[in-house]
């Protein structure tokens, strides 16, 4: 299998950690090369954050450069517009809806960007979009929309649902288990 780049982005405390542990659970568990790398950023205040996942026969390195990643999942839109150039031709972003205001936009120095999902298809890029917050909160928790995200990334491998639902099991604690699996199936039926 040639190497696949997985980014995930987001804002600290959004749940990037467990998404790109989960993920890297899963792939490894399927037989490939799996590098995660640490989490960069400023995940304890809020600020932007990036994980890689890496797998294949042979991977060498955590890092993704840009122009390599297949996927980029992002907890929020400005996030997937920021790493947007590190989108290899005919990849796909997975993004929450989510705007969190950077503080550029909460001092008053600057506005949020309008339009983000329309100027990244615009540029090319191959984007699902839809509101995570929603459907975690369906699912009875807002902090879950690491799962949603992931559920609806799940389209774009080809891996059968138990292989989902085992690596849900081996990362999640037991007592958030259900609401996480009820999370992952509404972003995979959304």
């Amino acid at each position: 299998m040639e190497t696949k780049n997985i980014m995930i982005v987001g804002v600290g405390g959004q749940g990037s950690l467990l998404a790109s542990k989960l993920l890297g659970y899963l792939l490894l568990g399927q037989g490939y090369d799996v590098k995660v790398s640490e989490v960069h950023g400023m995940s304890q205040r809020g600020g932007s954050v990036v994980t890689y996942v890496r797998c294949g026969d042979s991977v060498a390195s955590p890092v993704i450069d840009e122009g390599e990643a297949d996927y980029i999942v992002s907890f929020e839109l400005l996030e997937a517009a920021r790493w947007l150039p590190y989108l290899k031709k005919g990849g796909q972003i997975v993004t929450n809806i989510q705007q969190i205001d950077p503080m550029p936009v909460v001092t008053g120095a600057a506005e949020y960007p309008e339009g983000l999902v329309e100027k990244m298809k615009a540029s090319g890029a191959n984007v699902d979009a839809m509101d995570c917050v929603a459907l975690a909160e369906q699912a009875g928790t807002v902090r879950a929309v690491n799962l949603v995200l992931l559920g609806r990334l799940s389209h774009y491998f080809d891996f059968a649902d138990d292989v989902w639902q085992k690596a849900i099991e081996a990362c999640v604690p037991a007592k958030f288990l259900e609401i996480n699996r009820k999370a992952f199936e509404l972003g995979k039926k959304a």
